[in-house]
């Protein structure tokens, strides 16, 4: 399981961005309605900065912002032990930002991030060989900050959104397209007709457009 705890399964910075962007678009011919839909991905976030997110639709949240120097993210499980809400006053766990490198500093000044809503954050520059978090004493609890289920959707494989996807949207989803989809080969009318029959290429034209898909 991907987590705080061991992120080793993690993808890289470019393959993370891939594969949020393939989330992003198969969310987008499964569910037209943006509201409703659990990843999103804007490729024109800011000028050579692009920002995917994922939303459980109970209050959860996981932001990435992908920059020139690489990515950096922060989750937020509201029920998790590390929620900022256990303590009184609220505040983010000690270590969670608190390393962050200076060169990610707009990530936690950005006020669409809402960064008092954290319970962890993790980055990696093109320069590191690993994804990093600061140093933290975590509670002795399974998944304290709620990374296992925030992370569960990114180890790269076309089954884990497929059989989430089937549970999520009660409908069939055919591997196939997902797979085509995470290849990140380009989107055809078939491949949108096979996900999902009442949406069309011309349809999602514009969120494949957002999302920078090709």
């Amino acid at each position: 399981m991907i987590s705080t705890g061991d992120l080793s399964l993690l993808p890289d910075i470019d393959r993370l961005k891939a594969l949020m962007q393939s989330l992003a678009l198969l969310d987008a011919i499964l569910c037209p309605e943006w509201e409703y839909r659990y990843h999103s991905f804007n490729a024109h976030w800011d000028i050579h900065e692009a920002m995917a997110s994922i939303r459980d639709g109970s209050g959860d949240d996981l932001v990435v912002l992908f920059t020139p120097a690489g990515a950096v993210l922060k989750g937020f499980a509201h029920e998790s032990p590390m929620s900022p809400y256990a303590a009184d006053p609220p505040c983010v766990w000690p270590g969670v930002l608190d390393q962050i490198p200076a060169i990610f500093t707009s990530f936690l000044s950005e006020p669409a991030f809402k960064m008092t809503d954290t319970t962890f954050c993790i980055w990696r520059t093109y320069a590191d060989t690993a994804w990093q978090h600061g140093v933290i004493s975590f509670p002795a609890e399974d998944d304290p900050d709620g990374s296992g289920a925030l992370l569960a959707m990114l180890d790269g494989e076309p089954r884990t959104y497929q059989q989430w996807a089937e549970s999520y949207y009660e409908r069939a989803v055919p591997l196939d397209a997902v797979t085509h989809i995470y290849q990140h080969q380009p989107l055809t009318a078939e491949i949108v007709t096979a996900l999902n029959a009442n949406v069309s290429l011309a349809d999602v034209e514009g969120d494949r457009v957002e999302i920078g898909y090709p």
